[in-house]
């Protein structure tokens, strides 16, 4: 026995390492929505339940070579996808034989109350497979890497398989608990439960802790861990409870008051633990605390489910065949985990909101607890209508500041919450008639002087340094500031602002129509609610300027906007003349996250400009703007661009607002270009779709501020481009003299 518990902790592993590696590639291609990834999921669970169902008799150890050639297919095929049902066809095969891989070992089990530790063992395997490959595989490595891996524990798995195989051991009869249906039924409705309140979950701690690759890979291991335990608790009990129908029934019961805990712990008590993560810069520290935290949180309900699954197998057990009785409790605990999941990731929570879903999640978990302990409904009702009323609203500081909620409570007004099916927004308002923008757990766009300054920045360099801006892509609305900007362009003809978050371009158009000049009204605009990469790698237009202004490079999925290739893929939809505008951040984030950052687009664009945008006189933020031809720029001509004798231009108005009362001033935040910045970029990792490297580095040093050093080793090798300006009215020496003044 201890041999098949240790091939399916190898099972486990390498069906993580995978999954993780698929979602990341498939991120690329298809895109970072709810929906696109939701299909997705559907077919990685739905091909893991009809496998457990239709190809439980194959060989194990076929089955794990054949998972691993496969693995080697997908990441060979997977850069070729370019819709979500191709990517669903390619993953199909492989996790029809992943759902394959425990019943076809379950055939080897000789006593059918083993078989809950065979799933203990699976999900511990899963567990290192998480934490390998999100701390270690991808961050020191790449994709390739992370498969070759799991292929080559597909391979030892299967030799060990292949030399200890013995005949299938035909399990002698175990008595039931009661009607199969109503045990199956049960565990759907566990499955269903818990990976609803996954879904919910994994939102909330992700602004609890930031969202980065490695809270990801906490919270999974966290969850997978509980899982595990409880199975074999539950598998413990099952050897020795003559009603395992029961005790099943009993776990129901209890998880719905282990879902209100959960609920209550991340929605109204985390938040407001006197924690400020700014504290420690080290991030492994603090990745001890999101540890601590998650587990306080989410191991009860997760034992519980947990202890289900052996519970269910020993409930209905009543013939010889384990295999077909794992497959068979297998499946509906994973049908139920795919409606759950995609019930609430893509459904519940944008319609009736995480407080809600997870109400429903508690009536649910009473009723399959009912429905195994009929006689018990007076308690099952008081139990899950105290559970349903003691689910708090989810935390307004959470969703507006995330991990620093705790030291923004009572600091702002609130003004506007709103959880949408990819990412929660708020609105928060100061004196002085101050808005701040938060997406994700984190200020992403405001009306303060030096995010005005940024994003108006981002939208003038981006038409005036264009030889002929009619038409203008926008990635990324934010609070519409930067599109506001284009759109006052007198060149520009049409403005196409793609965003992946429905309700960002309503709380943008709500709260901030005088700053971006109502831009989400105006008839030059064109709005696609997309991700931005999947946009831009399925459109065959062209445009004139493109500018980007994405999440910071910590957060999961942030980095698929910097990578090279897709760098070369805005550089091949530009028109002659085009220009590429680039946000990037100098604060909550490390050297070596920036050097690649830069370098990156100094790969694609070698002759790529960078312009700073200062606080009180260093680094705060930056611009990287780029083209095909060398960047040359006319002074005077920038005036008539400008339009100050015409009374009908906005942009001296939108420029002045931000103390730029010239083109001069706008020019002299000029910081550096590629040429000279190459020694400082020596040794910098080239962000790449196959690593990702930026956000691995970033993760690391969210919790620094290293702004200030970082700007100036950057502004060390700055030297003034005589080739870039020109002027027949001495605005050059004037410019110079302000970069100077500006040192």
């Amino acid at each position: 026995m201890i041999l098949l518990l240790l091939l399916s902790f190898g099972s486990g592993a390498a069906a993580l390492i995978y999954e993780i590696v698929w979602f990341q590639l498939l991120e690329l291609v298809i895109g970072s929505t709810a929906v696109s990834l939701g299909i997705l999921l559907a077919t990685f669970m739905g091909g893991m339940c009809l496998g457990s169902l239709i190809l439980r008799r194959l060989n194990y150890a076929v089955i794990e070579l054949a998972i691993g050639v496969l693995g080697i297919l997908v990441l060979l095929l997977m850069p070729l996808v370019h819709g979500v049902y191709t990517a669903a066809a390619c993953l199909l095969p492989p996790t029809l034989l992943m759902g394959a891989t425990l019943p076809a070992l379950a055939r080897q089990v000789e006593k059918p109350s083993w078989l809950g530790f065979l799933y203990a063992a699976n999900t511990v395997g899963a567990v290192s497979g998480s934490l390998v490959s999100g701390f270690y595989l991808l961050r020191v490595y790449d994709v390739a890497t992370a498969t070759y891996v799991a292929v080559a524990i597909n391979v030892v798995v299967a030799a060990v398989a292949f030399r200890f195989r013995r005949s299938d051991v035909p399990s002698p009869a175990c008595e039931g608990g009661g009607s199969q249906p109503a045990i199956y039924v049960v565990t759907a409705i566990s499955g269903l439960c818990a990976l609803g309140a996954e879904a919910i979950w994994t939102r909330t701690l992700s602004l609890l802790f930031g969202g980065s690759v490695y809270t990801f890979s906490i919270i999974v291991a966290v969850f997978l861990a509980g899982l595990g335990i409880g199975t074999a608790i539950g598998s413990t009990l099952s050897r020795i409870l003559a009603r395992p129908r029961i005790a099943l029934g009993w776990c129901q019961l209890l998880a719905a008051g282990a879902i209100a805990w959960t609920a209550f712990s991340l929605d109204a008590s985390l938040p407001y633990w006197p924690i400020n993560p700014a504290l420690s810069s080290n991030a492994w520290i603090n990745f001890e605390l999101d540890i601590a935290r998650a587990c306080w949180a989410l191991l009860p309900p997760t034992l519980l489910w947990g202890a289900s699954f052996p519970l269910a197998l020993a409930a209905a057990s009543s013939g010889r065949d384990s295999s077909k009785l794992f497959a068979g409790v297998y499946a509906a605990n994973t049908l139920g985990a795919i409606i759950g999941a995609l019930g609430a990731s893509l459904i519940l929570i944008a319609w009736i909101g995480s407080q809600h879903t997870q109400q429903v999640l508690i009536a649910m978990s009473a009723i399959a607890g009912l429905i195994l302990l009929p006689r018990c409904w007076i308690l099952a009702a008081a139990l899950g209508g105290l559970s349903i009323y003691s689910v708090p609203p989810i935390s307004k500081p959470l969703i507006a500041y995330g991990r620093y909620a705790a030291t923004w409570v009572g600091k702002s007004d609130i003004v506007y919450v709103g959880e949408g099916v990819n990412s929660s927004v708020a609105v928060a308002s100061f004196p002085n008639n101050i808005y701040t923008f938060h997406v994700a757990g984190k200020i992403q766009a405001s009306s303060v002087p030096r995010d005005m300054r940024l994003q108006r920045m981002l939208g003038h360099l981006t038409t005036l340094t264009a030889a002929n801006p009619r038409s203008v892509l926008v990635i990324g609305c934010g609070a519409g500031v930067t599109a506001g900007a284009v759109s006052i362009d007198p060149k520009v003809q049409r403005v196409t602002i793609v965003e992946i978050e429905p309700i960002v371009p309503q709380a943008a158009s709500k709260y901030f129509s005088e700053p971006n000049f109502d831009v989400l009204h105006s008839p030059k605009v064109q709005l696609r609610i997309d991700d931005g990469r999947h946009y831009l790698l399925t459109t065959k237009e062209k445009f004139d300027g493109i500018t980007v202004d994405p999440l910071d490079p910590w957060v999961k999925g942030a980095a698929n906007l910097y990578t090279k290739e897709f760098l070369e893929a805005m550089k091949q939809h530009l028109n002659p003349g085009g220009t590429v505008t680039m946000y990037i951040q100098l604060f909550e984030t490390d050297t070596d996250a920036v050097k690649s950052s830069v370098a990156t687009f100094f790969e694609v664009f070698p002759t790529g400009t960078i312009w700073g945008n200062p606080y009180q006189g260093q680094g705060h933020d930056m611009v990287l703007l780029g083209q095909a031809e060398p960047l040359r720029i006319d002074l005077d001509q920038m005036e008539q661009r400008v339009g100050y004798r015409d009374a009908s231009s906005k942009m001296p108005q939108s420029l002045a607002d931000v103390g730029m009362n010239s083109p001069v001033d706008l020019f002299a935040t000029y910081a550096g270009r590629a040429p000279d910045l190459k020694p400082w970029l020596i040794g910098a990792a080239i962000n790449r779709d196959r690593n990702l490297r930026m956000q691995y580095l970033a993760g690391l040093g969210l919790n620094l501020d290293d702004s200030a050093a970082i700007y100036a080793g950057m502004l060390a090798h700055r030297r003034f481009p005589e080739d870039v300006f020109t002027s027949t009215e001495g605005r050059v020496d004037s410019l110079r003299e302000a970069i100077r003044r500006g040192r």
